[in-house]
């Protein structure tokens, strides 16, 4: 199959733009809880204070008002820089209320970045968390050279200050509803809400820009197509970065629908939430799925049940099998061998393990990152069934995803409603329906952006029978040996990180006789590994300073990983696997310029640093997996 799409489930007439996705739950249901903030220095397990949905349209009033008394006028550009928080989304739709664009910027971003987005976008006014953020956006317009209605915090200044979002709303008190109600009116379906910058994995960030019509294309289409999940009497969790679409696209889901939102602003919070919160869903990335398989590993080994837990998690396995292939065929039945390992493990461990997690947590959405089948399936078999997705900033988020009841690990699933996706003939994924974005910032960026009407996405992949979509590399990673052999290094990547010791691979091998393999180690990974394993005297295990890339040559390591590299190379064709390979540890922190804000490994740059130890991994007899 070359070509699938699948027919909108919802029209969005009646829309005037993504303000009326809040202002629609507001007339039908003012009372419905909207959101749960946690109370600044509160614990976790605390109360966490809850907003209606009318108290939060009050809230974005009076907000709008600060901001138009600051002199924003309509389809100005207005930054947010702040770690995700209950007052992002606050200033998020404040910003539209009051006819701006919204420009985020992630709060992990250096001076060079905030400066190039602030000129780029030409922002007038900027909302910050913290008084650090605060002044590192000042610094960014005066290095910018552009002209700035001023800069407000979330966290509360002194009084005398008013340089915080209570004193901005307090200064446009002034300013009428009707004022405000005509402002939000403003922008139609085709302007511009928001300019998003993308995280540059391979090339310079470029200012994306997302319609309201794409928000409420896709708010309306992923809700109806997803009606187990978006339900009312639903909550989440919202921890990624507020200034990533997907987390802006799944807040507006649930404004949208009355599913409850907490935010979290730390990851480490995750599990003791989970339990205080009891969500009923969670968009996660592949990593945290692995954690929390890699801690019940753990816990099961401290108790010496480690062969049993072992035995377990092939059961879950084997049952997330089973489960695929009931969906397919309700009439199928598993042996009673499995059902009878299920349900003894059931007691066990997957119970504990749900319970873990808030024990109300019926689906679990995973993106940003490839999910290894076999996670997939080991989750499924504990019940917590793992909807995998597929998108990009320029496509509003979900591009494709798997349907509850129709979950097919290794794949991505299937076109979002109102979606077409197209396979080039050199393997290249296309993209055209509601939430493709309207194009670049810089004309100059969408030269060859675009085929025949259809975005290219830069990822290579297939479409099955079925048109779920299979994903198998980026076109612009591949790898061309001296032999001439085209390789596409993602699917061997992908197996290796699937092992907890390992935060990222990269294939190396261009012009090379063979291929080889760079393993970046996840230090806290193997530090538990370490104390599981009894070991106390591993050496170089110390992230080096300055941006360097030290190679690790423990023979203990390199024997767990080589586990993981053979297993990697069995499952895939002999000229696609890797014969030698290297342990590193690098800083993998944003500022080291490797990692994009939602830490995805920057190839290009990573690789071109690394340049001398993959000389030297050639030169050298090396090691063969």
């Amino acid at each position: 199959m070359r070509e699938i799409t699948s027919p909108p489930l919802v029209s969005t007439a009646g829309h005037r733009n993504a303000t009326d996705l809040l202002m629609q739950r507001f007339r039908s249901d003012p009372g419905h809880v909207a959101f749960e903030v946690r109370s600044a220095g509160a614990a976790i397990t605390d109360p966490w204070r809850q907003v209606t949905t009318q108290q939060f349209v009050h809230e974005v009033r009076a907000l709008a008002k600060g901001f138009i008394a600051a002199g924003l006028q309509p389809g100005e550009s207005l930054a947010i820089m702040s770690p995700t928080r209950y007052e992002w989304a606050l200033a998020d739709m404040a910003a539209w209320f009051a006819g701006a664009v919204v420009v985020p910027i992630y709060e992990t971003s250096a001076l060079p970045q905030v400066t190039a987005i602030l000129k780029d976008a030409e922002v007038r006014l900027a909302v910050a968390g913290s008084a650090a953020h605060a002044l590192l956006l000042e610094q960014g317009f005066e290095q910018a050279g552009t002209a700035c209605l001023g800069v407000w915090t979330m966290d509360a200044r002194q009084v005398s200050d008013r340089a915080d979002l209570a004193g901005l709303a307090a200064a446009g008190a002034h300013v009428s509803d009707a004022a405000v109600e005509q402002r939000r009116l403003l922008a139609d379906l085709d302007s511009v809400a928001t300019i998003v910058y993308t995280s540059g994995t391979t090339a310079a960030p470029k200012g994306a820009l997302i319609t309201h019509g794409n928000f409420v294309g896709q708010v309306l289409n992923v809700a109806a197509a997803y009606t187990e999940v978006v339900r009312g009497d639903g909550n989440t969790i919202i921890f990624l970065p507020m200034a990533h679409v997907l987390a802006r696209g799944l807040q507006l889901i649930c404004l949208a629908n009355g599913m409850r939102i907490a935010h979290l602003s730390d990851p480490r919070d995750v599990v003791p939430a989970l339990g205080a919160l009891k969500p009923t869903f969670l968009v996660v990335v592949p990593r945290v799925l692995q954690k929390i398989q890699a801690s019940a590993a753990a816990a099961a080994a401290k108790k010496k049940l480690g062969p049993v837990w072992a035995l377990a998690q092939r059961t879950a396995v084997e049952w997330g099998r089973f489960a695929e292939a009931h969906d397919a065929d309700p009439t199928v039945r598993a042996p009673f061998g499995l059902r009878a390992r299920h349900a003894l493990f059931g007691r066990l461990f997957y119970k504990r393990l749900r319970t873990l997690v808030g024990g109300r947590l019926d689906f679990l959405l995973s993106g940003a990152a490839a999910l290894d089948a076999e996670l997939s399936l080991f989750f499924r078999g504990l019940g917590l069934p793992v909807i995998e997705g597929y998108g990009l900033t320029e496509t509003t988020a979900p591009l494709t995803g798997n349907m509850p009841g129709s979950i097919k690990a290794g794949s991505v699933g299937v076109p979002m409603p109102g979606t077409t996706v197209r396979i080039s003939e050199q393997g290249e994924v296309l993209a055209r329906g509601v939430g493709v974005f309207a194009g670049y910032r810089r004309a100059a960026d969408n030269a060859e952006a675009f085929a025949d009407g259809f975005f290219r996405t830069g990822d290579l992949g297939a479409l099955d029978e079925r048109g779920r979509l299979t994903l198998t590399g980026r076109s612009k990673d591949v790898i061309v040996t001296a032999g001439g052999k085209t390789i596409s290094p993602a699917i061997w990547e992908g197996y290796v990180e699937g092992d907890p010791l390992v935060a990222h691979a990269v294939m190396v091998g261009e012009g090379k006789p063979y291929l080889g393999g760079l393993v970046l180690l996840d230090p806290e990974s193997v530090a538990a590994w370490a104390e599981r394993e009894g070991i106390s005297d591993l050496a170089g295990l110390r992230i080096p300073h300055g941006g360097g890339a030290v190679q690790i040559d423990d023979s203990r390591l390199l024997s767990a990983i080589g586990k993981a590299v053979n297993a990697a190379n069995a499952k895939i064709a002999r000229s696609e696997q890797v014969r030698r390979f290297v342990l590193l540890l690098t800083d993998l922190s944003e500022a080291n310029g490797f990692v994009t804000p939602t830490m995805k490994l920057k190839r290009g740059a990573f690789t071109e640093h690394a340049r001398p130890i993959v000389e030297k991994l050639y030169a050298e007899s090396g090691r063969r997996a």
